[in-house]
């Protein structure tokens, strides 16, 4: 098994693939030990020293780090995705995956049509691309011309995440969707 590393925008977390389906219909955002309980591969990862968080993606495991260099690191977290996908254990325990929903979305009932445009914009131009850099990002509501977005996996914590929203998102759906004023994380 050839498992291939990507750097991501976010200095502090590395994309790692390893060439097989990782989580086909949905991404799990795991940020400490305890939420990593419902995967055995997220409970090996965070065994290895400065993991502090796991994310799965369709094709990818975005790992963050809070210390230590990724020379260091690096080994030890690819051996565990190794062992993980040799063992022929499952990635999760049950149904846990969160899919695409972070939580209920809210806007309001006059708002569907706006918020269908912004959802298709995001499913279609925006998530394929920050799946490149190992994140993730989905709609969480709209209000008074705001949309409010979730940022996981690589983007959540990225240096440039506020740059990506107000410069990329932002002006994305601004221009097809003149309603927008403005995009914010939650």
């Amino acid at each position: 098994m050839f498992i291939q590393t990507e750097t991501t925008p976010n200095p502090a977390t590395l994309k790692f693939l390893p060439g097989r389906a990782v989580l086909a219909n949905a991404t799990l955002d795991l940020r400490d030990a305890k939420a990593a309980s419902q995967s055995p591969l997220a409970e090996r990862l965070f065994e290895v020293d400065g993991v502090t968080g796991v994310f799965f993606g369709h094709d990818f495991i975005t790992v963050t780090k809070k210390d230590g260099e990724w020379a260091h690191l690096k080994p030890a977290i690819l051996g565990a995705i190794m062992e993980h996908f040799l063992s022929g254990e499952p990635l999760l325990r049950g149904e846990t995956a969160s899919g695409d929903s972070d939580g209920d979305e809210f806007f309001a009932d006059e708002d569907a049509g706006t918020v269908a445009t912004i959802k298709e914009l995001i499913e279609t131009r925006v998530r394929p691309a920050v799946a490149n850099d190992g994140g993730d990002i989905t709609f969480r509501g709209y209000k008074e011309g705001v949309v409010y977005l979730n940022m996981r996996g690589a983007c959540a914590g990225c240096p440039s995440s506020t740059a990506t929203l107000k410069n990329g998102i932002e002006n994305l759906l601004r221009h097809f969707v003149p309603d927008v004023v403005e995009v914010r994380p939650i």
